[in-house]
């Protein structure tokens, strides 16, 4: 009798697809520092200038949101995490996308930058990047995990 014949090894449920693992642990580490980054920078920028330009600081502070529940959905893992992963990860681009042409088109309703300002170039384009790539590693984790 081989392996595959017995019961119960062929009953074996198969290992859970770690969001978090290999190129998983890059956009972790990559969207926590994000989080920390706009989020810093947002409560900073709100205590000291809010009057200054408050469209960019609460973009900004939104920025953290969505970075921090997308690095906590790939630490948590499973299905529900990744489909929402997935999701934030597309309104973040969504919101990068609208943000940089924003502040391109109308520079004067932003006097100060964003995270997202310009498609994120004052953070080396990083923050167009990190969606596109994070929805590629979520789309490929659901078809291993299948």
């Amino acid at each position: 009798m081989s392996d595959t014949d017995r019961p119960e090894v062929a009953a074996a449920p198969k290992p859970a697809f770690e969001l978090g693992t290999g190129p998983g642990r890059v956009l972790v580490w990559f969207y926590g520092v994000f989080t920390v980054a706009a989020a810093s920078r947002s409560i900073v920028q709100m205590i000291m200038d809010f009057d200054r330009a408050p469209l960019a600081y609460v973009l900004s502070a939104l920025a953290a949101v969505v970075y921090g529940f997308i690095t906590y959905s790939l630490v948590r893992g499973g299905e529900k995490a990744r489909r929402a992963a997935l999701v934030c990860c597309a309104a973040e681009l969504l919101g990068v996308l609208v943000v940089g042409a924003w502040t391109l088109a109308e520079p004067a309703a932003f006097p100060d930058a964003t995270v997202w300002s310009d498609f994120g170039m004052g953070y080396l384009f990083i923050p167009v990047i990190l969606p596109v790539t994070g929805m590629i590693w979520l789309r490929r984790a659901k078809t291993v995990a299948v």
